[in-house]
């Protein structure tokens, strides 16, 4: 394989695929809300990926410096980036707390957390809630990492990934569902667009490992 990480997970994922059971029962119970539909937002039983008519816009790409954020995390406490210097960020955005395909991308990354933590990653979740709304998604699925909230999406915005939906001829603003792998430098090391939520915390742990291989 070659001496690239961003190569070599790619080979990893078509050599082997680990199984994509990530998604427990309880994952499977999140109901539909309509009350979580905000002005421009697609509700939630359409927050995936698939309405988006163009291929995704990013502002940033790899390499570049990862846009400075501060935002409350579920118990309002303050986290920013310039705090994690020196540190690999994994920080995943997603569409809106406590909606099915959210809820399954959030559990799988909770049954891969350890494995994660053993990389060195701090991993954040990000969407455009409320501190309450991201606590009480916290709670309900015993989520062990923090989840950022960004309601006015301004940090969305700085990452490129508030983009144009097509639902059912309608055109909405939503969030691309996007993971970002933020090197210790605080550039931009690598970037997972048009995230579907099942098993995408198995690439992103396939991706840490074989990172961390390259640097050893």
């Amino acid at each position: 394989m070659t001496d690239d990480p961003n190569l070599r997970y790619n080979d990893l994922l078509e050599i082997t695929r680990l199984p994509l059971s990530i998604a427990s029962a309880e994952c499977m119970k999140a109901d539909l809300d309509p009350g979580f539909a905000g002005p421009g937002f697609a509700g939630p039983g359409f927050a995936e990926n698939d309405f988006f008519e163009n291929e995704m816009l990013m502002n940033i790409n790899i390499n570049h410096k990862a846009p400075e954020f501060t935002l409350h995390d579920e118990n309002g406490n303050d986290v920013s980036l310039k705090g994690l210097k020196g540190k690999l960020v994994v920080l995943y955005f997603y569409p809106r707390a406590d909606t099915p395909g959210c809820t399954i991308e959030a559990c799988s990354f909770r049954d891969t957390y350890k494995q994660i933590q053993k990389t060195g990653a701090v991993l954040l979740g990000i969407s455009p809630d409320t501190p309450k709304a991201q606590k009480k998604f916290q709670e309900k699925f015993k989520l062990p990492f923090s989840l950022l909230a960004d309601a006015d999406k301004k940090v969305a915005e700085a990452y490129g990934v508030v983009q144009e939906k097509n639902m059912y001829g309608k055109k909405v603003m939503g969030i691309a569902r996007t993971t970002f792998v933020i090197g210790p430098d605080g550039k931009i090391q690598h970037i997972f667009p048009k995230v579907k939520p099942e098993g995408h915390a198995v690439e992103v742990l396939a991706y840490l490992k074989e990172s961390a291989k390259g640097a050893s």
